[in-house]
């Protein structure tokens, strides 16, 4: 009987996926990572090349296990922000530019202005900014400085999209990934898009997320899912109304399922589907400032860890975690990392310390602005992946946001919220509440200590005025770069 559910995560860092029960006990798991290139500051690409080798590799392992003959469908989600751009025949023009890329600052700012806050809720339902990872700076980048590639591009694709052109034969994304460039209505939106000449004949077509875009090689049918922040958070518990769920990668991803929408700036805002309404902020620097400072220090993530728990007292300073800008809830690619209130008596553990402590502190300011969006305070919030596998870092998190967190023992939100859009797409389920059902036990709960609230409550104080003083100072640092 064909009854198992396959997820796929197309990450940031690297490719997961997983085959699952009915019952959501885990079968099989694949995890491999691939390389990112920083050539020069503001850079940051990818060779879509690598992440269809992992895929291929994962499908293999599953294949050579025999599950893939028990399969009733698949998913699989991506990054987004991140672009492709392909030729006719789907192969790729350059390496693609990932969302964590500013090269099209300047691009942004002027598309940007092209409409006010009022008319982009006219236009898309909420005030979404286009930033240096919006897909039509990128693609009047291109068209700016490589013009030969541009010409050639028949098709400007998110990784899943590539992905899933790979493994079906079939061209297609979903509206929800497409941020800033779909309606209201859940078509393009064909006034953003005429800013770019061109940018319109190069979108692939929409299909619902749970529809079915072909099938794989092994014969199950995969469906088309969505970006990877709205199923992570979906599987990390925001599939009901007035969920909250924190997701904790690269990024940290902060999201509330809540029908009420008062349009407050700062936070991504999807349109309503499967009977969804996320409100969602995504950091720019969450795992992804913890992986620096390891590399830096010379640590292990488990080292650092394990530095930090076994030094439960030491003072830290402020560290500012917008290492390459940063988005929810402020949206300034200008913006840049610092440690302040540096003593020469502090040592590795201090500044680890503090790693920690900012990371929760931007979380903290995006868990305001997602309140204040759908007017509705959190309880608790269901967290999930790899960002939370440190014990320390959870209870650091839960005193700084005041919030009990509960950890799903399932920690890969986006495999898991694959499956359960998998389960809808295949009719196993009705809704993704009921998919996940089966992939809400909880493993770990941190509760907020009493005791750190007034000194996390004056950190914030001062986070938030240290962000807005070093705004002006950032910006110059920048243009001073050779």
């Amino acid at each position: 009987m064909q009854d198992l559910l396959l997820g796929i995560d197309l990450g940031t860092t690297s490719v997961k996926a997983g085959m699952f029960a009915p019952d959501g006990s885990q079968l099989a798991w694949f995890v491999e990572s691939y390389p990112t290139r920083r050539p020069a500051p503001g850079i940051c690409e990818q060779d879509p090349a690598d992440w269809i080798r992992l895929i291929d590799r994962a499908m293999e392992q599953f294949r050579t296990s025999g599950l893939s003959k028990s399969v009733r469908c698949g998913a699989l989600t991506s990054q987004v922000n991140t672009h492709v751009f392909v030729d006719r025949t789907g192969h790729t023009l350059r390496p693609a530019i990932l969302w964590q890329d500013t090269r099209a600052t300047i691009e942004a700012r002027e598309l940007n202005a092209y409409f006010t806050d009022a008319e982009k809720i006219a236009l898309l339902g909420a005030p979404v900014p286009i930033d240096p990872s919006h897909p039509l700076a990128r693609m009047l980048w291109v068209k700016r400085h490589e013009p030969e590639i541009w010409d050639k591009t028949a098709h400007v694709l998110l990784p899943k999209d590539y992905a899933l052109l790979h493994l079906t034969g079939e061209l297609a994304t979903d509206a929800l990934s497409n941020i800033g460039l779909v309606g209201l209505d859940g078509d393009y939106a064909r006034k953003i898009l005429d800013l770019v000449p061109g940018a319109m004949e190069r979108m692939a077509p929409l299909q619902s997320m749970t529809s079915v875009v072909g099938s794989s090689r092994d014969g199950f049918p995969l469906a088309n899912a969505t970006m990877d922040g709205w199923i992570g958070l979906a599987g990390a518990g925001a599939c009901r109304e007035n969920a909250f769920a924190y997701l904790s990668g690269t990024s940290e991803i902060l999201g509330l399922s809540c029908q009420t929408v008062t349009h407050k700036p700062g936070i991504v805002v999807f349109a309503e589907d499967q009977g969804l309404r996320l409100h969602a902020g995504p950091t720019q620097s969450g795992g992804a400032s913890q992986q620096w400072f390891c590399e830096v220090a010379g640590l292990s993530i488990p080292e650092m860890a394990r530095l930090v728990q076994n030094n439960p007292l030491s003072r830290a300073p402020l560290f500012l975690p917008q290492l390459a800008g940063e988005r929810a809830p402020i949206w300034n690619a200008d913006l840049r990392g610092a440690f302040l209130g540096l003593e020469a008596g502090m040592q590795t553990v201090d500044l680890a310390r503090a790693v920690y402590e900012g990371v929760a502190l931007s979380a903290r300011h995006v868990l305001s602005a997602l309140e204040a969006s759908g007017d509705v305070q959190s309880s608790y919030m269901t967290c999930a992946g790899g960002g939370f596998k440190s014990d320390i870092w959870g209870q650091i998190r839960s005193d700084v946001l005041n919030r009990p967190l509960k950890r799903l023992a399932i920690a890969e939100a986006g495999v898991v919220g694959a499956a359960c859009i998998a389960s809808v797409a295949s009719g196993s389920s009705e809704t993704i509440a009921q998919a996940h059902a089966p992939f809400s036990k909880i493993d770990m709960e941190w509760e907020p200590n009493p005791a750190c609230r007034e000194f996390y409550d004056d950190l914030f104080t001062i986070y938030l005025e240290a962000l807005k003083t070093t705004e002006s100072l950032s910006k110059r640092l920048t243009a001073l770069a050779p």
